[in-house]
């Protein structure tokens, strides 16, 4: 099959994956988690690796302070009526826990059976390189990339994006371009490339219960003082249905039902539900009612506990009731879902189920909408014929049940054609212990996004 890539480009493409790889190893190596204060540092390095790597390339670019973590931004555009590309990645990575199920140090990259394992191989670090492979090929074999490119990345796209869409409406001019790209996801199965058209919205809330000023004696005062604990499982447990259904009064009132359309083409997609609960480890799976697994999964609203905390949880026994407890609970939004107004009925409902005697604190951590893209534009297209360069197949489409919060402060900017793709496999285990990326997907990815560039050239 013929590449939209030059002969040269690809040669050096593939002559260059050792490089490349050795370079994803540097890069992996620092612990850039967005989420954890004792590692603002190491999350600054990582923007500045990325931004050395872009001016060592011909970008010019900086980094843009946040009240957060900074921004970096580079352009290399030299071309006044030629299209421009705008490649969006997150250089933060989530928390390693729980360390002691990693084979390998989160932070120590390790090459095993085809696959570099460490925190952030998938999630974003791998994959966003790919595009720095592709244009650094690109200029290494014709002196300047076919239309201009601009590349964004940002620091807390794990924390949930709270500072991008400020930087974004702050800096409009810097973010201009006919067409964004990403690759940030997986694909639909090992063997079938996907392209993303649609994200769920994420509102991540807490939940604190305060009862007595101090853990107090449970012979002496169980049946007198209210227990924050038990107070947060009562509340907890009023939140959803055995069904899958959330019992939130109003969550479900701007919510649009799938399309038959969209759930035709669902049902088309091969499914195996027991080899899903193998990779899982989970005996049966709990679609909502009335939908599908991916329907459930990708289209869907939801809501579930992230975590809890509260009282005694070392070995052996301490009788008390405890003075306070907690939950963190996130809530995956669909297309009309607004989150400031989910986040109002969650606040209500929950001070609703809370009983006597204890105090009751619910706090937004952050919130992001859900976003629909056109599947029938140019630079879709020019997706398509990219993914098949890169993958040997033609991708299927499918909505995402995670979020991006930046992708929606870029469509506020006015991209319209945003390219949300995926490199990775649906078992990169990425969000937890021994997260990896295969390096045939690194090889590939960077073939899809050179062919990318080169397909979008033409599309003015």
């Amino acid at each position: 099959m013929e590449h939209y890539i030059p002969r040269p480009v690809l040669a050096h493409i593939e002559g260059s994956q050792d490089a490349y790889v050795k370079k994803l190893i540097d890069f992996l190596k620092i612990p850039s988690i967005s989420t954890l204060p004792a590692y603002s540092g190491d999350v600054r390095r990582a923007a500045e690796w990325l931004l050395k790597e872009a001016e060592r390339l011909g970008f010019k670019g900086a980094l843009y302070e946040t009240p957060g973590h900074p921004v970096m931004y580079a352009g290399l555009c030299p071309y006044k009526d030629a299209p421009t590309l705008l490649v969006y990645g997150h250089y933060d990575v989530q928390p390693p826990d729980p360390v002691d199920q990693w084979c390998t140090p989160p932070f120590t990259p390790v090459i095993r059976d085809g696959n570099i394992f460490a925190r952030g191989a998938t999630d974003d670090k791998g994959q966003l390189l790919t595009f720095f492979n592709a244009i650094e090929s690109i200029l290494a074999m014709e002196g300047k990339p076919p239309l201009n490119i601009k590349i964004v990345m940002e620091g807390e796209e794990e924390i949930g994006s709270p500072n991008f869409m400020s930087f974004a409406s702050g800096h409009r001019e810097l973010l201009n371009a006919d067409v964004a790209a990403l690759s940030d996801g997986s694909k639909y199965r090992e063997d079938m490339p996907m392209i993303c058209y649609g994200l769920r919205g994420l509102l991540y809330m807490q939940i604190d219960i305060y009862g007595p000023s101090h853990d107090v004696h449970s012979g002496l005062y169980g049946g007198a003082v209210a227990n924050p604990a038990m107070a947060l499982s009562w509340i907890l447990s009023g939140l959803k249905d055995a069904r899958g259904k959330v019992l939130i009064p109003g969550f479900y009132d701007s919510v649009h039902d799938i399309e038959p359309w969209e759930r035709e083409e669902m049902a088309g997609l091969p499914f195996d539900e027991e080899s899903e609960k193998a990779r899982l480890g989970v005996d049966a799976l709990v679609p909502e009612e009335g939908y599908t697994v991916l329907e459930s999964t990708r289209a869907r609203p939801t809501l579930d506990v992230n975590g809890i905390w509260g009282g005694f949880q070392g070995e052996g026994s301490k009788t008390i009731i405890p003075a306070q407890a907690g939950a963190k609970v996130s809530m995956r939004l669909v297309p009309a879902q607004d989150p400031g107004e989910i986040a109002r009925l969650f606040e209500r409902y929950v001070m609703s189920l809370a009983p006597c005697g204890v105090k009751v604190k619910v706090s937004t951590i952050s919130s992001t909408g859900a976003l629909i893209v056109p599947r029938d534009s140019v630079a879709i297209k020019a997706a398509e014929r990219a993914i098949e360069d890169g993958f040997g197949r033609r991708p299927v489409f499918m909505r995402d049940g995670g979020s991006i919060g930046a992708v929606i402060a870029l469509k506020a900017v006015g991209i319209d054609d945003i390219l949300m793709l995926g490199w990775g496999d649906p078992g990169d285990q990425l969000h937890s212990p021994n997260e990896h990326f295969s390096l045939e997907n690194f090889r590939r990815g960077t073939i899809a996004a050179a062919s990318l560039i080169y397909g979008l050239a033409g599309i003015k």
